[in-house]
């Protein structure tokens, strides 16, 4: 296997670094707020992966549905519910600590499961009329999984209102 170094690879990697950031910033950061816009970080760069990838259907898609739209209905849930903010203990460091083991496990594992893996090289057309294919696999293949989603998703929208509900009606009462 031959490396070259190409401006396509610095790209590649620049994108990678920033969704790692991104998801290791989401993690650490301690305002919501700033937890969302790291979130968007990631979204965002994976999005210019897709690019990459000649999906720009899927890239679109990542940064509406995913950066726009998700994170919106994710700071409404934020917002719309309460939270009680909690000191961390010494108990709390262990866990962070497996936790950040288990990725390092997870990572390696991943490393070496992609660097031994052999694809055969096939023929394919991915690059024409990208955005056609996916809605005719979309719309004809897979219609009822994706009817499924979009009323998942509507249930978790209207769940979330029911208990910000709830909890505007516990305070009306006791005050």
């Amino acid at each position: 296997m031959t490396f070259t170094f190409s401006g396509e690879l610095l790209l590649f990697l620049i994108l990678a670094l920033v969704s790692l950031i991104g998801g290791i910033l989401l993690l650490q950061l301690k305002k919501v707020v700033h937890m969302v816009l790291a979130l968007v970080m990631t979204f965002v760069s994976l999005a210019g992966v897709y690019v990459m990838l000649s999906a720009e259907f899927v890239a679109v898609v990542q940064i509406l549905i995913y950066s726009g739209a998700v994170t919106i209905i994710m700071l409404f849930g934020i917002m719309l519910t309460r939270h009680l903010d909690e000191e961390q203990n010494d108990q709390d460091k262990g866990r962070k600590f497996l936790l950040f083991l288990g990725v390092m496990v997870f990572a390696v594992v991943v490393y070496y499961g992609i660097f031994r893996l052999e694809i055969p090289e096939q023929t394919a057309n991915l690059h024409l009329e990208n955005t056609k294919q996916i809605g005719i696999e979309l719309f004809s293949k897979y219609v009822i999984p994706f009817e499924l989603a979009s009323v998942l998703l509507l249930v978790a929208l209207v769940g979330a209102i029911v208990l910000a509900k709830k909890d505007d009606e516990k305070e009306e009462g006791s005050s």
